[in-house]
């Protein structure tokens, strides 16, 4: 501020003193109202202009692929720097492919069918109202979610196909690549006719805005948390805002007495290696006693051979390079080159063993006995359970749903992979002629 010799100490002009912080909960709470505003125009937008919305939007990410990977290295330079463990970078890390990936995800969701309108029941009443239950939007979702810059790009696609507007709020070790991506997103969709608003981004330099988003009940329909267990408690024990709870992802992987161990060995290994840092790659293997003494020389040196540390049970802590596991391992969500392992009894000690240690995410069978995997499918309560294939198939486009927003553990509203209709709530139309009662 410019001053004189004769005002050395003048007052801030009034709109300098007034002008709220970004970060301040008048700003978060701004930026909800103006998201609830969006959401109006949105709910009852057609199919044609959503779709062509996402269209545009991956049109958009593509065209500004060297602005959004310049950001990201700015995001992936400083976690290195910061001494960040590899496999969290990778998580930041944006490429060209999978930048192409994110795009295509948002052209995937524009060929999904709307779910808004959608009757999920109906019929006609013994006194002649027509009633119809329907899918509508929630209306305001807020998103706060850890490092992965390409949930900004999913959590954007899905909530504007479902007709909801979003806030997303990242972690702040991927601001400058969020920042880009939302920058994109905004002005793709306000090309394609829908307002700018859609989709916002809230800021990630203060922890505050997250109790803000948290405690703005009234202007957010629901918060999803996505990240580690200490994110996700954090949001589902403080919040006054309802939460769909997304989940850690201790998977297992069972060998079965009447495996095929050539495909069991296959399992583990994409289960395990074929991307580390997901919440759907396994963590635990099990294996029937029956078949240890054939597979477990065989799995241990697979996997020693990519990289990975076993921590084992007193039968895999024989074997060359095992680390013997600790009661802490068992529970362990490693995220990396690391995997817990132990040799059961049987089916029955085997579902015990994941009972008291699973997240609930994904547990996978491996075995030739239809009456074994008819078993373990419904003796294991986990959200997604896999007969014969690998756990990194707990995922929204893998099973058809176009890119999802997270991968629910909980029993309500959602569970598993949520798609387009899992961020849909409903209500019911009732249709007469004069009825009254």
């Amino acid at each position: 501020m410019t001053t004189t010799a004769s005002a050395p100490s003048q007052t801030p002009a009034p709109s300098a003193v007034a002008e709220p912080s970004l970060t301040s909960e008048d700003a978060v709470r701004a930026l909800a109202r103006r998201a609830r505003t969006a959401s109006h125009e949105l709910a009852v937008a057609t199919r044609a202009v959503k779709d062509a919305a996402l269209h545009a939007m991956a049109d958009a990410l593509l065209a500004a692929e060297a602005d959004v990977l310049a950001a990201n290295e700015e995001d992936c330079a400083r976690a290195e720097a910061g001494g960040t463990p590899p496999n969290v970078v990778d998580r930041l890390r944006l490429t060209p492919d999978r930048l192409a990936g994110m795009a295509q995800g948002l052209r995937d969701v524009a060929g999904l069918p709307d779910p808004v309108g959608e009757v999920v029941r109906g019929s006609t009443l013994a006194n002649g109202l027509e009633l119809r239950q329907l899918r509508v939007p929630f209306g305001v979702v807020g998103m706060i979610y850890e490092a992965r810059p390409n949930v900004t790009v999913d959590a954007a696609g899905i909530c504007l196909k479902s007709g909801n507007a979003v806030l997303l709020r990242g972690s702040s070790s991927a601001a400058s690549s969020n920042a880009a991506l939302v920058a994109v997103l905004r002005a793709a969709a306000a090309e394609a006719g829908l307002p700018a608003d859609v989709v916002q981004l809230v800021p990630a330099d203060s922890r505050e805005t997250v109790t803000h988003l948290m405690r703005a009940r009234g202007d957010v329909d629901v918060l999803i948390p996505r990240g580690g267990a200490g994110l996700i408690a954090a949001v589902v024990e403080g919040s006054t805002v309802p939460v769909i709870e997304t989940g850690v992802g201790n998977c297992h992987v069972y060998v079965d007495a009447a495996a095929d161990l050539d495909m069991a060995l296959e399992i583990v290994l994409n289960s395990k290696t074929q991307r580390t840092s997901v919440c759907n790659s396994a963590e635990s293997l099990l294996v029937h006693e029956a078949v240890a003494e054939a597979f477990l020389p065989r799995v241990a040196a697979a996997l020693r051979e990519r990289g990975v540390t076993i921590h084992g049970d007193e039968a895999f802590a024989a074997l060359e390079g095992v680390v013997p596991a600790t009661e802490e391992d068992w529970g362990t969500e490693y995220l990396a080159l690391e995997i817990s392992a132990a040799v059961v009894e049987d089916l029955e000690a085997a579902v015990a063993h994941i009972r008291r240690w699973s997240s609930g995410h994904t547990e996978a069978i491996v075995t030739s006995d239809v009456r074994a995997a008819r078993r373990f499918t419904a003796a294991v309560d986990s959200a997604a359970v896999m007969v014969n294939a690998s756990t990194r198939f707990t995922d929204g486009g893998e099973l058809g749903f176009g890119a999802e927003i997270g991968i629910s553990t909980q029993k309500l509203h959602a569970r598993g992979p949520m798609g387009l209709p899992e961020m849909t709530s409903t209500k019911f139309v009732v249709t007469g002629d004069g009825h009254v009662r």
